[in-house]
């Protein structure tokens, strides 16, 4: 887009000289479309090199023969699938619905837990629990698809160079330890390096389609929707089955969605409408066309597509594409789990900002490490892309089934539309995804079991922390007591108890309740330091937070008691470095006795231990507990001083 074009109705300055700052806007988003081709897009944008043949897979426990009317239904019914799932149901529907900039099935959940008050909480909390399984089924995709993907192209040597078939586990695993290791650069800055090769990988696409088509127009019949209703209803003992491998085409559509609050939904619109979907329709139907013309060109149609002396090349090229696809299910993995880490379904990790332009530009190293042993476990348990297609298959229309059902909710509260459009709409949409998934199942022992397993362990572990963690904050609530009762109890001891010198900084979740620290030294240790600072945190979305609007103040209704309430906020981009923050406090505002740089920082802590109360299964209580030891250190996530800080914990049975 011009900076004319964005400008609105151009007066005489803008006709005499472009206004300051849009050349920079339209590079930012030109900048964020070349990201988003670089990161979102390589999942859905390499499917064309295995779909299409698993689809005539003659080692199918079900094949689709070869046949003129199988390839015009198929092509077809790859067609009309990106349209009505991708195009429709992602990128025109879903992605108008966000939470605070962010996308995909937990951004959903959020907004249901906002509405789950009132007449509708119930279907609220059901659709939210059927949600965090949607979003388990999308981490069991994170696993899946960088294998697969990664595979599918390495393989490709056994088309060009079959004696050096040898080397495709080896150089598989080689290429994905790399992947993992460059993620903590930040989306941003992997984008930019990958986002000029995924222009040129659809480009190429493109060309590759174009060539095939040439050789048999005929193809470009497939485009109409008879084809694909023919198929289905003259040929469904085929075609029902074949829908397990079409889906194929469109994976990496929960990608494009998750990752939203990385690039923004203009960007991913116009990438997805601009380039990729042409590209990848072109592709298919040249495969197609080729199929027509050789029915044995089915064992490789996308290598084959391309003259002999360019394979090398395209292979190469297809390495560096199916890596990019990785890259698209990783970041919408941080995504997910950073989301799942607000509402309180996964412990607190840390996450790394890597942007100041995009808020949702995240590296989540726990996640990172478990992906890459996860998939690397998978590529030298299965050995091979057609190994691991069905498994494929499910964990993608279970996602994007639960996903389409959520944001028909959503949209009939937010939207207040009309009852009988959302059932009509409605019924198209997730009609077209339960027939998906339905033939998925008729997969379930031939890999399909796979992605349900890694999501019902998903879900067990989210919905396990949440039951533990609500039974865990209403003890520690219990034993805190509110913050201003105690303030005032301290007040009314305060000429029998012991005071020591300095300046004492209890970090707590807000102003409501009492720090354990705080509580523990009063009732244990009967005594209290003469400045006591009770500091919350809050992080911002905003790249970083003005020094006048770092910290605010509460004396909590008394300002000579030594006691005061401190607010501190960080932009998502800062480091949370309490100590400094804390050291804009006006030392003459509390009578020159607050010492912040000699203070001592006191960390309320819980042992957890399982208790016989039956609060949850034994089992349940022992996951949680091993699930709260990967919360990250406090101490170091606050730049507290070591030397400086004093943990208190207190145990909780759960």
């Amino acid at each position: 887009m011009t900076a004319a074009g964005s400008a609105g109705q151009p007066g005489p300055a803008t006709d005499a000289a472009p206004q300051p700052g849009h050349g920079v806007r339209d590079a930012t988003r030109l900048a964020l479309v070349v990201g988003a081709l670089g990161v979102v897009f390589g999942d859905i944008g390499t499917s064309p090199i295995y779909a299409l043949q698993t689809v005539f897979n003659p080692a199918d426990p079900h094949p689709v023969p070869v046949a003129p009317e199988s390839i015009y239904g198929v092509v077809s019914l790859m067609f009309w699938s990106m349209v009505i799932i991708v195009t429709v149901t992602y990128v025109l529907l879903a992605m108008r619905v966000d939470n605070d900039g962010e996308g995909g099935i937990m951004a959903l959940i959020t907004l249901l837990h906002k509405w789950k008050q009132g007449r509708g909480r119930r279907a609220a909390l059901t659709l939210a629990a059927l949600g965090i399984f949607g979003a388990s089924l999308f981490l069991g995709d994170s696993m899946i698809t960088p294998a697969i993907s990664v595979l599918s192209a390495v393989e490709g040597i056994e088309v060009v160079a079959p004696s050096l078939d040898s080397l495709v586990i080896p150089v598989t695993a080689v290429i994905i330890v790399v992947l993992f290791l460059v993620q903590r650069k930040g989306t941003a800055a992997v984008g930019r390096a990958f986002g000029p090769v995924m222009i040129v990988w659809f480009c190429v696409l493109a060309l590759l389609g174009l060539r095939g088509i040439g050789g048999h127009p005929e193809i470009l019949k497939a485009l109409s929707p008879y084809y694909a209703a023919h198929f289905l209803t003259d040929h469904f003992h085929i075609a029902f089955f074949a829908l397990a491998a079409i889906v194929l085409c469109v994976t990496g559509a929960e990608a494009l969605y998750a990752d939203m609050g990385h690039f923004g939904r203009p960007a991913i619109t116009k990438a997805w409408l601009i380039l990729v979907f042409p590209a990848c329709l072109l592709n298919y139907m040249g495969q197609g066309a080729m199929v027509l013309e050789d029915g044995t060109a089915v064992s490789g149609p996308f290598f084959l597509l391309a003259p002999g002396w360019a394979r090398l090349p395209l292979l190469i090229l297809a390495t560096a594409a199916t890596v990019i696809a990785a890259q698209a299910v990783i970041t919408g993995a941080y995504s997910v789990a950073a989301q799942a880490s607000r509402l309180g379904y996964l412990p607190r990790l840390r996450i790394d900002h890597t942007s100041a332009e995009q808020y949702g530009q995240i590296y989540v190293p726990w996640i990172n490490w478990l992906l890459m042993v996860s998939v690397l476990t998978l590529v030298f348990a299965f050995r091979s892309s057609h190994a691991l297609a069905y498994a494929y298959g499910m964990a993608v229309m279970g996602t994007i089934t639960i996903m389409t059902l959520l944001f028909l909710y959503i949209a009939k509260s937010r939207w207040e539309l009309p009852l009988w459009l959302v059932l009509g709409g409605g019924a198209v949409l997730l009609g077209f995804d339960l027939l998906f998934l339905a033939a998925n199942f008729t997969k379930l022992v031939h890999g399909a079991w796979l992605p349900l397993l890694i999501g019902l362990a998903a879900f067990t572990v989210m919905v396990t922390w949440q039951k533990g963690r609500a039974i865990v904050t209403a003890e520690r609530e219990r034993r805190e007591g509110p913050l201003r009762a105690c303030v005032k109890q301290l007040r009314a001891e305060l000429p029998k108890t012991n005071c020591v010198p300095g300046t004492a900084v209890f970090l707590n979740r807000g102003k409501l309740t009492t720090p354990l620290a705080l509580r523990a030294n009063m009732e244990h240790n009967h005594v209290r330091h003469k400045q006591i600072v009770i500091a919350s945190i809050e992080t911002k979305p905003v790249p970083r937070v003005g020094d006048e609007d770092r910290v605010s103040e509460d004396f909590l209704g008394f300002a000579d008691d030594g006691i005061v309430y401190v607010q501190i906020r960080f932009g998502y981009m800062e480091v949370q470095d309490v100590p400094r923050a804390l050291a804009r406090l006006d030392r003459e505002a509390h009578g020159g006795r607050l010492h912040i740089d000699e203070a001592s920082y006191f960390l309320s802590t819980i042992h957890l231990h399982p208790s016989e109360q039956p609060t949850m299964a034994q089992w349940r209580k022992h996951l949680f507990i091993a699930t709260s030891r990967i919360t990250a250190d406090a101490a170091d996530h606050f730049r507290l001083p070591r030397e400086r800080t004093i943990i208190m914990g207190s145990q909780v049975e759960v």
